[in-house]
């Protein structure tokens, strides 16, 4: 499968099943195009045959030198040769000892505290009660999720711990116990844990900035970008904006990171489909590491993103990728998430088939012990898998998400960024269309518009 783009000026062949990236010239492009319509078989072809260089030569000739189409022929026939163009996918044949594997369980997220101090506007988790009643997690069931991903984590030695909410910092003192029993149980069982968590930051203060620099990987501060987007879609419960508090907090605790991750997390919706600017925001506030998440919601919420929407978001990527490179050039460049890509390793061959891993190496435990395949499918009874003192009990759902990939999905077969994202979310599926195996149409278009940005963007900086 081969996938052609232009944009801000460079054109760009992606050749989807050996990953590789070429960006060409127009006499190139054009030529690559000419003959993908004429190669009978699109699967590896051995040779250009006599009958296509003609054809392409025939259909190019007035548009540039024979000389000029001869050369981009013999590049094709190259690429070709080295396993870069017109590739077979060899995902294809793995996929029957995929579905084989025995899983283990590597991480889970821990629903710390199902309670919040925000009212979000657009939070599917309602307030941190997910569909279910207020509670907070106690050390004795963190300390039972500890030792179940102990006991079925097989051989891996890294494992995760996402501390969740709701807000997390609500029940801060059992997040620092569960920390030090799982730190208490590294060696004895050969295994690290990476403690990651969540804030809104509204609790952060010194005391608790100082404990996550020493033992949290990563932390995720959530904000909506500029003051006015922040603080509609984020306010307290009494309905006063978050940001003024917020943001000091943030941008000191950002300081003190130093070379430890954080990343600022915001969420856009129809209310700002200019995100760009909010974007731009974080970067203007001293933030290195940023990410902006488009709302899930259905079509009735006045925030939801619709159909009709696409065009003016896709083009809202295009003008952040343009600043990006514009702002690295000249020094001042960040790390926005949804423009990072690997054009040379990337996933494992298993994250490219099903992504996240959830329901089968990731899951969400309740304050009160139950296991849920991630955070979105907490409180829906079809997918309670088990809890944290029988185990996992609902194999047939575990099995379920385990046959959950890119093959499984009819609207992947032909879509050229589904190694890139592993066929989308199984919570966004089962939201719009009943079920783990379909796609969030609105979310694929998007999708597919970040990758073509973040691979314009590398063609772009390799120029330096």
């Amino acid at each position: 499968m081969i996938h052609q783009y232009i944009n801000n000026g460079f054109h760009i062949i992606l050749d989807v099943n050996s990953g590789a990236v070429h960006s060409v010239d127009a006499v190139m492009y054009d030529a690559v195009a000419a003959a993908k319509e004429l190669i009978p078989d699109m699967e590896k072809p051995e040779k250009l045959s006599g009958q296509v260089t003609e054809a392409v030569i025939s259909r190019l000739k007035d548009s540039y030198p024979e000389a000029e189409i001869a050369e981009a022929l013999e590049e094709i026939q190259y690429l070709i040769d080295a396993g870069e163009l017109f590739s077979k996918d060899v995902y294809h044949d793995y996929i029957v000892d995929f579905k084989k594997r025995k899983t283990v369980v590597k991480a889970l997220c821990l629903h710390i505290a199902h309670d919040c101090n925000l009212a979000c506007q657009y939070c599917f988790a309602e307030e941190g009660e997910y569909h279910g009643r207020r509670a907070l997690m106690s050390f004795e069931v963190g300390k039972k999720a500890i030792d179940f991903l102990l006991l079925n984590s097989g051989n891996r030695k890294n494992l995760e711990i996402d501390f969740f909410g709701g807000e997390p910092l609500m029940n801060w003192e059992v997040v620092k116990q569960i920390v030090e029993y799982g730190r208490s149980k590294e060696k004895e069982y050969n295994k690290n844990f990476r403690f990651t968590m969540t804030t809104n930051g509204v609790l952060l203060n010194d005391e608790i900035m100082e404990y996550c620099n020493k033992e949290m990987s990563n932390v995720v501060l959530s904000l909506d970008g500029r003051k006015e987007v922040n603080d509609k879609m984020r306010p307290f419960r009494n309905g006063k904006g978050s940001y003024e508090l917020i943001v000091p907090k943030f941008q000191k605790f950002a300081k003190l990171r130093e070379n430890k991750d954080y990343y600022i997390r915001g969420t856009f919706t129809r209310e700002n489909m200019d995100f760009a600017k909010d974007v731009l925001e974080f970067a203007d506030l001293g933030f290195k590491s940023m990410s902006i998440e488009p709302v899930v919601a259905q079509a009735e919420e006045y925030y939801a993103i619709r159909e009709e929407d696409i065009p003016q978001i896709l083009e809202e990527y295009d003008n952040l990728a343009v600043e990006y490179i514009k702002r690295h050039k000249e020094g001042k460049g960040f790390n926005f998430f949804h423009f990072n890509i690997d054009l040379q390793q990337g996933p494992c061959v298993a994250k490219r088939l099903a992504g996240c891993g959830s329901g089968t190496e990731y899951l969400a435990v309740t304050p009160w012990g139950d296991f849920y395949p991630c955070h979105q499918f907490v409180g829906q009874d079809d997918y309670l898998l088990g809890n944290v003192d029988e185990g996992l009990l609902n194999t047939k759902v575990r099995d379920e998400f385990k046959l959950c990939n890119v093959y499984a999905k009819d609207k992947c077969q032909d879509c050229f960024a589904r190694f890139y994202c592993s066929g989308g979310c199984a919570a966004n599926s089962y939201n719009f269309h009943g079920n783990i195996t379909d796609a969030y149409d609105i979310g694929c278009e998007m999708e597919k518009k970040r990758v073509e940005c973040s691979i314009m963007i590398k063609a772009a900086l390799a120029e330096e």
